[in-house]
């Protein structure tokens, strides 16, 4: 139970008048330290009530809370600072209220055994909300009858932050989309088929995430790389098909004293593609179809390909290579940005190669999860 200190104010022009307000000025201190302030106009005495109040609390310490927040949220508080601006319009018996909750450095401390206490993810929801100067900032509009006999203020300003601890629990990235944009887009990667690298589209995604992440930078990232088991295998078959062909280019450049490079920068224009596709299967050590003297056939193209397609295997262990260089190289670009911490990045092996089933999302993708 808190204690008003100090109380003093007057309340000037009090009237049954329909259109003649009141003044109010009220001043207080909670505990002898925190001040509090009420301003606004009133005619209590109308028939239909009008109200227009504006409440002010500040610096208000949280520690003696603890008692409060180990029943109900399971933790006690380390530290913390609580301010409040309240505005109250009651019209027609109607009320229209924007409650701004300030939190300064708010912390809590070791958890509490209770029963009473909520059973959601308080810490993260924390770390979701509090931004890097260590605050935490919530407006919560509330509308409703006077005449409704379930309406409740606190009521509602409860159900809303407990909605919110509920959401840091079931959809973080939701809750952290909701503050930087692009909601639950936030939670994943993905990937074409066969291939490691992000795309232009993905790589704004993890801007966002970046930007998120230094913004709260109580938060951990998990990251978890997967594949698409069937589509994935094709392409890292389409994918190693190419790089055949590209290395026989790249062999060609240098011996014309072109300078070296990554064989994946090569490009094969159309008209030089069957020269090199046949330096490529002439270079494979498959058994190739012979004429009558025993010398490999010149074939068409189509054949070529198919014949090299058919002998390419693609093992499970390359599935597992490519899940993994998709989750370091998400890694990576967000540890380029040099704005988030090594220590708050992990990676993580997947239990399985093929992710949960989501709907319209590929399985070839990574995911990420907020700690």
């Amino acid at each position: 139970m808190a204690n008003l200190l100090e109380i003093g104010g007057r309340i000037s022009g009090l009237s049954s008048e329909e259109n003649k307000l009141a003044d109010v000025v009220v001043r207080s201190k909670l505990e002898n330290y925190a001040p509090l302030e009420i301003t606004g106009k009133i005619n209590p005495l109308k028939e239909d009530l009008y109200v227009d109040l504006k409440v002010d609390f500040k610096d208000i310490d949280m520690g003696p809370f603890t008692p409060y927040s180990g029943k109900h949220i399971g933790y006690t508080i380390e530290k913390g600072k609580l301010f409040l601006n309240l505005q109250y319009l009651i019209v027609k018996r109607k009320l229209d209220s924007q409650n701004h909750i300030f939190l300064d450095q708010f912390t809590v401390g070791n958890k509490v055994e209770s029963p009473d206490a909520i059973k959601l993810p308080v810490k993260l929801a924390i770390a979701l909300l509090k931004n890097r100067k260590g605050e935490i900032s919530l407006d919560i509009p509330v509308t409703g009858s006077l005449d409704d006999p379930k309406f409740s203020v606190g009521r509602i300003i409860i159900k809303i932050i407990l909605n919110i601890l509920e959401k840091a629990a079931t959809a973080p990235f939701a809750l952290l989309g909701a503050i930087f944009g692009g909601g639950e887009e936030l939670s994943y990667v993905e990937f074409d088929y066969g291939s490691p690298d992000i795309s232009e589209h993905e790589i704004k995604k993890l801007d966002t995430l970046v930007k998120a992440l230094y913004e709260r930078p109580s938060l951990k990232l998990e990251i978890t790389g997967h594949v698409d088991t069937e589509k994935d295998r094709e392409g890292l078959r389409k994918y190693i098909f190419d790089k055949k062909i590209k290395a026989q280019k790249l062999k060609n450049m240098i011996k014309e004293g072109q300078t070296a490079i990554s064989v994946d920068e090569i490009k094969i224009e159309e008209s030089e593609y069957s020269k090199y596709l046949k330096k490529a299967y002439k270079n494979e050590k498959f058994p190739k179809p012979r004429n009558i003297i025993g010398i490999a056939k010149d074939l068409p193209v189509p054949e070529m390909e198919k014949l090299m397609f058919t002998h390419i295997e693609v093992k499970d262990d390359d599935l597992r290579l490519l899940a993994s260089q998709r989750a370091l190289k998400v890694k990576d670009y967000i540890l380029k940005s040099n704005q988030i911490e090594q220590e708050k990045i992990f990676l993580v092996e997947p239990k399985d190669l093929q992710p949960e089933e989501k709907e319209s999302l590929k399985n070839s993708r990574v995911d990420f999860k907020l700690k």
